[in-house]
């Protein structure tokens, strides 16, 4: 029974990343022609493209891709709840499912900075995925270097935000035990 758990949260989490990439990737403009961009949005596209149809954009806010982002975890969570015999309801659905993909959003942004900061480490900056990490992380992480600039080279605006987003997840994981 833990396998199968493990396997099903496992990969609708997958999914999930891949379609809060695609939002994120929309609200700062990235590249769309990246072959990380492209990806994202050929494995996103057959649910999402009908869902514009239905569900209107607000401004660069993509409302169609953050509905299909919450209806992965709700179907992710009545799966799961449904393989350990637990009872389904709706409104805790619903609730459990906003906060888990703001859960999934803040632990994908840790992933993309640590990310972002080893490829620094190691690339030099020519790779395509690096421009889309790049283009991802500086809309947060140039307002943190205006505040604290390069001390002798060293750039700690990315510490500083995976600090802060690690103190957001605590504040969430806090509110859901209260509910």
């Amino acid at each position: 029974m833990n396998a199968t758990v493990f396997l099903i949260d496992t990969l609708f989490n997958l999914y999930l990343m891949i379609v809060i990439l695609r939002l994120w990737l929309q609200m700062v403009q990235a590249d769309f022609y990246n072959p990380m961009s492209q990806f994202i949005v050929k494995a996103t596209h057959p649910i999402v493209g009908p869902l514009r149809r239905v569900i209107p954009s607000l401004g660069r806010f993509d409302t169609a891709t953050f509905v299909l982002a919450l209806a992965v975890c709700a179907l992710k969570l009545v799966t799961l709840i449904l393989i350990s015999g637990g009872t389904l309801n709706p409104i805790g659905i619903a609730i459990m499912s906003f906060m888990g993909v703001i859960k999934e959003t803040l632990s994908l942004m840790f992933w993309v900075l640590l990310l972002r900061a080893i490829l620094s480490w190691v690339s030099q900056g020519q790779s395509p995925v690096d421009y889309v990490l790049y283009q991802l992380t500086e809309p947060f992480l140039a307002p943190i270097r205006k505040i604290i600039p390069p001390l002798g080279g060293l750039d700690l605006s990315v510490l500083i935000a995976i600090i802060g987003l690690q103190f957001l997840q605590l504040l969430i994981q806090d509110a859901l035990r209260v509910l």
